[in-house]
């Protein structure tokens, strides 16, 4: 049982009912790239913005929740993840307080620690069910960015991240399996970089394709198999 306080509830108009009887097996992070949490929070609960998140975590560690987990927030958007597609139903939302352009606060990585740690108990999702909003939508979303600490979250087991890798693979081939929808390369390769290269720039190299067969080969699946 977590000793952190509940979250503070306030309720999103902007939600419904997860779709063909799915349940979470994925967790999208978000960054809100807005000027303040309040700013954030009147947006997530405007039913004209049509648009919502389970939960809202501020940069002082404040976490709010917006929507029931068992009910289908509007975070994601369209894309996929390993071949699932409908990611709102399959997800829950978690949304932080930043532009993307500054690090995370340790008091928001340390609520955002502690919130993963219970949703994923309490659906039963692993590690490799954890990813960015760049990851399932590479062609038009960037967050939760560069800044965002994914080697923190992995070292804790709530995320998945390369071991050092030896052999360079085809980087498309080892991005669909790893689980990247289709989009042109150099999207994959700016939301791949952006989590486990952050800082690395210029064209595709045997770095980027020596960690991508990496994860391929040790989280990748049979999308035949996963898109049930």
């Amino acid at each position: 049982m977590s000793d952190r306080p509940a979250p503070k509830w306030l309720p999103s108009p902007n939600f419904g009912p997860r779709r063909g009887d799915l349940q979470p097996d994925l967790i999208v992070i978000h960054f809100t790239a807005m000027a303040s949490a309040e700013a954030a929070l009147e947006r997530l609960c405007d039913a004209e913005a049509e648009v919502s998140a389970h939960y809202l975590i501020g940069g002082n560690g404040t976490l709010w929740q917006l929507v029931e987990e068992e009910m289908r927030a509007w975070h994601a958007g369209a894309g996929s993840w390993q071949g699932r597609d409908d990611i709102n139903s399959r997800s829950i939302g978690i949304e932080l307080d930043n532009t993307g352009a500054h690090p995370f606060a340790e008091p928001q990585m340390s609520a955002l620690e502690a919130l993963l740690r219970e949703v994923m108990a309490r659906w039963s999702i692993p590690a490799t069910g954890v990813i960015g909003h760049s990851d399932m939508a590479p062609a038009r979303k960037y967050d939760p960015g560069a800044r965002f600490d994914w080697a923190r979250l992995a070292g804790q087991g709530l995320a998945v991240w390369p071991e050092t890798p030896s052999q360079p693979g085809d980087f498309a081939r080892d991005a669909a399996q790893f689980g990247y929808p289709e989009a042109e390369e150099a999207e994959i390769l700016a939301a791949f970089r952006a989590r486990f290269r952050p800082g690395a720039d210029g064209p595709i190299d045997d770095v980027d394709r020596s960690v991508m067969a990496d994860l391929a080969r040790r989280f990748g699946v049979d999308r035949r198999q996963h898109n049930a």
